[in-house]
């Protein structure tokens, strides 16, 4: 299992009026959440796409649990529980500045060649950073 931490506070423009954040915006925070993940790893998506490796999500969750509130510092937790294959699979807990468990989601990403426009494996190199972290 591997997991990162990174913390993002919730901006204006990104609630609605109640000052909640808005319900689409979570979606946004699971992407901080998987670049800043995979950056703790020395990688990032536009190294994979120089490489001629596509990340598409394939399947989106999420749950809510409490509101995340306007200027609130979100801690963004990724975890990857399965070594990946052609697919990638992230979970997601967002916590307020208390540590409450606000959100709960998932994501499952393809690894796609670019070239073909078809699933491929990871990349070496990213498999044998993340495998560490794997019995």
């Amino acid at each position: 299992m591997y997991s990162h931490t990174t913390k993002i506070r919730v901006r204006y423009g990104e609630t609605d009026q109640m000052g909640y954040m808005y319900y689409g915006n979570y979606a946004q925070y699971y992407e901080v959440g998987r670049v800043e993940m995979l950056r703790s790893l020395g990688m990032s998506y536009s190294s994979m796409e120089a490489e001629g490796i596509m990340m598409p999500v394939l399947e989106l969750k999420c749950k809510y649990i409490k509101p995340a509130h306007y200027d609130q510092e979100i801690t963004v937790k990724t975890i990857v529980n399965v070594l990946p294959g052609v697919r990638i699979y992230f979970e997601y807990e967002l916590y307020n500045e208390k540590d409450e468990l606000i959100n709960l989601g998932a994501t499952t990403l393809v690894f796609v060649d670019m070239k073909k426009g078809k699933p491929t494996n990871p990349p070496e190199n990213f498999m044998k950073k993340i495998s560490a972290f794997f019995n």
